[in-house]
């Protein structure tokens, strides 16, 4: 990832989705609420969310 989209992508990630990882456009994958998938800076990410440590972790970065 350059470091221009790579900049980008942090800060639409502390904008949009470290605040609030359940909206923000996110949409749950299958029957896991926690399991999701979103699109920040044009970057389509796959993530889980741990609810007990308030943690994100992307598990899939897709960039073009």
């Amino acid at each position: 990832m350059d470091p221009s989209l790579r900049a980008r992508f942090d800060a639409g990630m502390r904008a949009s989705l470290v605040p609030d990882p359940y909206g923000q456009g996110s949409a749950p994958m299958g029957s896991d609420e926690d399991r999701r998938e979103a699109t920040v800076a044009g970057v389509v990410i796959r993530y889980y969310v741990s609810r007990s440590v308030l943690t994100v972790t992307v598990v899939r970065v897709v960039f073009l």
